[in-house]
């Protein structure tokens, strides 16, 4: 046991030293965390134990634990199976327990895994060990003499040079099988290797998508992970071939000296054969093969991180509260399908009108709209992006000038409705709705509050990553699950109003407890307390810790249900209202925040027994009882008029939506058809890393048209102001 803790011990100083973290902090994570506490209620209610450690720090530790944790397994392992054979050194023993990589243990056990026959194998079982071993201590006898002791007709070994080469086989295994080699070999390729594309077959690249990887290189080094995803999908499709350059001279030198040095044998000949055979034939394929591993599994957690941190901005956009909205899902022949809201997203109105070709019902479709607009109080269009979008946006935008009302129009990036609209999700919401009726009330429902409306759909759906269907597909889903969840707990969920597909990624809920939820809401009606959650089947004590600060019942009998305080302060809040001389019904009004603003925050927290982060939190709390994160956030872009492509300019100044960030750039929706690029090199003066530095998903930014091409419908924009641009 006293090994074990030592170990842990150990693995935790290794995580605190590689996140810049304190050892208590990452002790107490990995202590809460092994109590089966979600990330998210350690995070908003622990504060204390982890020094206010945000998600995905913790997460970061979560990850490192596991991580280490199966490294000492795997060490453990091949100690032991190494030690079966009888070959355990103290020096190996050091070097397996040192080794900080799964990569280097493997390597170290290399020489001793059980191996498929290969022609080292069956020129051991030849009896030819012994003559590789006499090679490689490079006598000054006679090499085909010695050889001839091994003709075997027993072993089939007729002749000397047949012995020789079996001895050859075993020294290229022997070498290939070196750790300190491969490790020397594998970080110098890297360092000085070069990634080399060509074309295999044009005809399978009919759009040209591949056509700047025809014939292309870079050092290894400097590949950007966006063009190790292009050129992995180029080589799957078998449209590219790809290889890793290196100077083969270079590492055949460097063995030579190693096994050689500056000793002369008549076998120095042999073993530099065997040496040139080892790299070509057995080391580089291998090392070509761990480094394009380990180059896709960067590229992939770029790729997952960048997908991650667009998610994240599109679930956290501001929602339009309150507001009675008509979705509007465009088409051409099929006609655009129309869903009228109400505040709460209750569907009003359904409808499908055909202002486009080959119908062309303007005339009548523009009546539709303007009787529903008369039957509600609208005052936002919610426009899809698909299919027919700007034409559809063409005709609201006339429309909404020839009715003088006070209406504004929004175009939403509809990725992902019709994923939804399909769904069995969506069959249960709507189950007397058609498939694009769903979408049109998806749409609207985006507007009104994108996280409730998104959490319905598979994240991978969504439309703003890149490459994401040739990234390792459960990482991606985990990652972006657990985007999901932090963005869903940091706002908080009406638990009265809340569809199950949203309750399930609140903190410590399963699925079929969101459904029980949602049922008990629907045989008995709405919640008045939190206590009462304790009621329904399956949400124990320990989930219901872990959920109830994140539930909200803003109409509930206790005014405390409506904020972000967790249940287990109620009484520390009575203490500290009683203190004040104030009462629970004075929850956000102006007299308590003066009070609040006034106290001495680090003597209360001794007074009550309570940590100085938690009460601040509270304190927070008591003074917003119903704060939404997403409130603070810049209100999107609304629209009375439309652009036109044509009508762009170079010069020209716009403000615009972006709607995706990837790695060479961000797109920017500026209301005309086409999203338009600000390549990486004009977001701001000076070099970017990541994009993801100066902007993210759902920002409203000042850009400046810097290309225009009509024909291929392209639009490339500056963020650069005039006066940095260059003439």
């Amino acid at each position: 046991m006293e090994a074990t803790v030592n170990q842990q011990t150990f693995i935790i100083k290794q995580i605190s030293s590689a996140l810049n973290l304190k050892t208590k902090q990452v002790e107490n994570v990995i202590e809460l965390l092994e109590q089966d506490n979600t990330v998210p209620f350690i995070a908003r209610y622990r504060k204390e134990m982890t020094g206010a450690l945000d998600e995905v720090q913790i997460k970061d530790i979560m990850e490192q634990w596991q991580y280490l944790q199966n490294l000492q397994k795997r060490k453990e392992e091949v100690l032991r199976l190494i030690d079966e054979q009888g070959k355990l050194t103290e020096e190996l023993r050091s070097s397996i327990e040192k080794a900080e990589k799964l990569q280097a243990i493997e390597d170290l056990y290399r020489p001793y895994k059980q191996k498929r026959r290969t022609k080292a194998t069956i020129a051991k079982e030849k009896g030819l060990e012994p003559l590789a071993i006499w090679l490689l201590e490079l006598h000054k006898e006679d090499v085909l003499s010695e050889a001839t002791k091994y003709i075997s007709e027993e072993h089939g070994i007729s002749n000397s040079e047949e012995a020789l080469q079996g001895a050859q086989d075993i020294i290229a295994e022997m070498i290939s099988d070196e750790a300190r080699y491969r490790q020397w070999i594998r970080q110098t390729t890297y360092q000085k290797g070069k990634i080399v594309t060509s074309v295999k077959d044009e005809e399978k690249d009919e759009k040209q998508v591949y056509e700047m990887y025809y014939s292309y290189e870079e050092p290894v080094q400097k590949a950007a992970p966006h063009r190790i995803l292009a050129i992995n999908r180029g080589e799957k499709e078998e449209i590219l071939k790809v290889s890793i350059d290196v100077q083969q001279e270079l590492f055949i030198k460097y063995m030579t000296e190693q096994v050689i040095g500056k000793k002369y044998s008549p076998a120095n000949e042999w073993v530099i054969t065997a040496i040139e055979d080892g790299y070509k034939r057995l080391i580089q394929p291998s090392i070509e093969r761990e480094i394009r591993k380990e180059l896709t599994e960067t590229a992939e957690e770029r790729a997952i991180h960048i997908f991650s941190e667009n998610l994240k901005k599109l679930l956290l956009q501001p929602p339009l509260k309150g507001k009675t909205i008509l979705g509007v899902d465009p088409a051409y022949r099929t006609g655009c399908k129309l869903a009228a809201i109400d505040e709460t997203g209750k569907v009003l109105h359904i409808d499908v009108i055909y202002p486009h070709p080959p119908v062309s019902k303007t005339a009548e479709a523009k009546k539709k709209i303007l009787h529903i607009l008369s039957s509600y109080p609208i005052e936002m269009i919610a426009i899809g992006n698909g299919t027919a979008s700007r034409e559809t946006e063409q005709f609201i935008a006339e429309l909404i000038k020839e009715s003088n009302k006070d209406i504004y129009y929004l175009i939403v990036n509809e990725a992902g409705a019709s994923v939804y609209s399909a769904s069995d999700v969506a069959r249960e919401e709507f189950p007397n709705l058609q498939v694009e009726e769903r979408s049109a009330v998806s749409i609207a429902r985006r507007l009104q509050d994108p996280l409730a409306e998104l959490v319905k759909i598979d994240p991978k759906s969504v439309g703003v990553g890149q490459y994401q269907h040739d990234v390792a597909q459960k990482k991606l889903s985990d990652s972006l699950t657990f985007v999901v969840e932090t963005a869903v707990n940091q706002v908080g969920v009406n638990v009265n109003t809340a569809s199950p597909s949203l309750l399930q990624y609140v903190a410590g809920l399963s699925k079929t407890v969101a459904t029980n939820i949602v049922k008990k809401r629907d045989e008995t009606g709405k919640f008045s307390s939190r206590d009462e959650l304790k009621k329904i089947p399956r949400l124990g004590a320990k989930t219901y810790e872990q959920c109830i600060g994140f539930l909200r019942i803003p109409e509930g009998e206790n005014l405390l249900d409506r904020t972000a305080i967790h249940p287990e302060n109620y009484k520390v809040v009575q203490a500290l209202l009683k203190q004040l001389d104030s009462d629970i019904s004075e929850l956000g009004t102006d007299a308590l925040k003066n009070k609040l603003k006034e106290m001495d925050v680090a003597a209360v927290s001794t007074q009550l027994g309570i940590g100085e982060l938690t009460l601040r939190d509270i304190l927070d709390s008591l003074a917003r009882p119903e704060r939404d994160p997403r409130d603070e956030l810049p209100k999107p872009l609304l629209k009375k008029d439309i652009l036109k492509l044509e009508d762009l300019t170079k010069g020209l100044e716009l403000q615009g939506t972006v709607r995706n960030v990837v790695d060479f750039g961000a797109f920017i929706d500026v209301g005309v058809k086409q999203d338009g690029l600000v390549h990486i090199s004009k977001l701001t003066k000076g070099f970017v890393k990541n994009p993801l530095d100066i902007v993210s998903v759902g920002d409203v930014v000042t850009v400046w048209v810097d290309d225009v091409d009509v024909k291929k419908g392209r639009v490339a924009l500056t963020m650069l102001p005039p006066s940095e641009q260059l003439s």
